[in-house]
């Protein structure tokens, strides 16, 4: 997450914590004068469509209190779903054993995707393996890693 998604992450953490359930991961994406801020959430008992509205009213609220928000946008507030992204060092180790879509910021032996299993976390860096071969991802360019789903 950048500086703007972690202060918007630590402003509503308590607010959503109040509310029963935890926040997964914040996405703000920059679009002019039409900016997306997404506001990923978990729980226990699962998320529904009325939490995250409660939870959207709550953190709209919060945000123009603070005036976190200067320009317009677009609130989205939703489970992180079964394809979930991983935001945060803690959430890979919570997923150890599961196949991961790494898209990574700066090419890492001339590739910016790689798919593969996560096999743990070393100094900071995703051990991820795929097929015989086995990559150091430092966590600072990995810039978005998302959960795939086994139907199977």
């Amino acid at each position: 997450m950048n500086n703007k998604e972690l202060q918007i992450d630590e402003l509503i953490t308590p607010t959503v914590e109040s509310l029963g359930c935890t926040v997964w991961g914040v996405e703000y994406i920059s679009q002019g004068k039409h900016s997306v801020l997404r506001v990923y959430i978990d729980g226990e008992d699962g998320i529904n469509v009325d939490l995250c509205a409660e939870v959207s009213r709550h953190v709209s609220d919060l945000l123009d209190v603070e005036e976190m928000m200067p320009m317009a946008y677009t609130l989205e507030v939703s489970s992180p779903g079964m394809d979930r992204l991983l935001f945060k060092e803690a959430q890979f180790l919570e997923c150890m054993g599961e196949r991961l879509e790494v898209r990574l910021n700066f090419p890492f032996e001339g590739r910016k995707k790689i798919i593969g299993l996560l096999a743990g976390i070393e100094d900071r860096n995703v051990v991820l393996q795929e097929a015989e071969e086995e990559y150091l991802l430092p966590l600072e360019n990995i810039q978005k890693a998302r959960i795939v789903p086994n139907f199977g």
